[in-house]
């Protein structure tokens, strides 16, 4: 019994010394990845706000008093929509006193002049007949002279007076300059008496409103701030490395924090000219064709913009990349079971794999670990294969997460 016992150790203990040396010869274990052609998509990912294009701000050209005001943030308002209304006493009294002005004008100052007109012309004819008449008398010799004079001088008195009635009467009638001005002064008294009632110019959604009903308002203070709804764009702040990536027209798919199961597309529509030397970014505007509902101005949105794409690439994961310079790395390779230090040549940058142009080929094998530290060329080693990491961006963080990676 005792013998059976002891052959039994022994076989166990050879056995645990056969795989001892089994596990020397082969090397130590290290998680690696099997080096497979896939799609690739290569990405800027970054955080920024809803803008609109532009934005009206809306004041008073007048100092008053507000009396009504109609609109509150969140209101779609169109052209012509009344914001609010001041206080028009004086206007109104101006307005009325024009009105009356060109009123009289028309239907009393001219009649009359047209009136005196009249009666000027008779009594003209009227002493024009009596001149020819005294005329005619005083040849005979049946009058003196001075009588002839006095049909002369009332002659030329009915003459001046009827002149004078003509250009009153001609001064007064539609369209000279009398009426004219009456109308300008009703005009402008109207044009000052509407400026009481503050307008939208455009269509939008209100954004501010800075008066209420009892408010003291003047020219230089903005009322309301209404975004336009022509166009929805999102500003976003990128990190200045990704620039040689970046191009007009470019797609991108945006994600507002408040509605992160609503994905909604855009485009580059415009990389700023210059770059913040403050925080190193650049401003680039994406417009969004297509807005949803829910879009509300400055509100927070993830972006992830496609800066290239392969159908068919040799792709490695980045956790198997060291060294990195540029569009090149290093990668450690086991090749019949040894380690062997490689450089690549690289392509595409996602955000979890990149594309190896150079160096590599689909079926090779690289340590998941680039910079393994205690590995060294010609080492054993054993893989350990894992699967690739999938090409998803951390949004938790709400932090641009640039293409290249030091």
């Amino acid at each position: 019994m005792k013998s059976r016992v002891g052959l039994v150790v022994v076989v166990l203990m050879l056995a645990v010394i056969a795989w001892l040396i089994a596990a020397r010869l082969s090397g130590v274990a290290l998680p690696a990845y099997e080096v497979a052609e896939q799609p690739l998509v290569q990405t800027v990912v970054a955080t920024g706000r809803v803008s609109s294009i532009s934005r009206a701000q809306v004041g008073s050209t007048i100092t008053g008093v507000v009396v009504e005001r109609r609109v509150r943030e969140g209101d779609k308002v169109k052209p012509g929509d009344i914001l609010a209304v001041l206080r028009a006493d004086d206007l109104e009294a101006a307005f009325n006193e024009a009105q009356a002005a060109l009123a009289e004008l028309q239907q009393s100052t001219r009649p009359q002049a047209d009136a005196a007109l009249r009666e000027t012309e008779a009594a003209l004819d009227q002493a024009q007949r009596e001149a020819r008449r005294r005329r005619e008398l005083f040849k005979e010799r049946a009058i003196s002279r001075e009588e002839l004079e006095r049909a002369t001088q009332a002659e030329a008195a009915a003459l001046a007076a009827a002149e004078r009635a003509r250009l009153v009467a001609q001064a007064l009638a539609s369209g000279q300059p009398n009426e004219v001005v009456a109308r300008a002064r009703v005009a402008s008294a109207r044009a000052q008496l509407d400026k009481t009632i503050i307008r939208s110019e455009v269509s939008g959604t209100v954004l501010t409103r800075n008066a209420e009903p009892g408010d003291l308002v003047q020219p230089s203070r903005v009322l309301f701030e209404i975004a336009r709804d022509d166009e929805i764009e999102v500003l976003v702040p990128l990190d200045e490395r990704n620039l040689e990536v970046l191009e007009l027209g470019q797609t991108a798919v945006c994600i507002a924090d408040a509605y992160p199961s609503q994905p909604f597309n855009a485009k580059v529509r415009l990389i700023a000219p210059s770059v913040d030397p403050q925080r190193g970014t650049v401003d680039i505007r994406l417009l969004v064709e297509d807005p949803p509902e829910f879009l509300r101005q400055d509100m927070t949105v993830s972006v992830n913009v496609e800066t290239g794409r392969r159908d068919r690439a040799v792709v490695v994961p980045n956790d198997a990349l060291a060294i990195l310079d540029g569009d090149r790395a290093e990668v450690w390779v086991v090749a019949a079971g040894r380690s062997q230090r490689r450089a690549v040549q690289l392509g595409l940058r996602g955000l979890t794999r990149s594309e190896v142009t150079q160096g590599l080929q689909s079926g090779d094998i690289v340590l998941a670990d680039g910079r393994a530290g205690t590995i060294r060329t010609g080492e054993r080693v054993r893989p350990v294969l894992g699967g690739f990491p999938t090409e998803v961006a951390d949004t938790s963080t709400r932090k641009e997460l640039p293409m290249q990676m030091d």
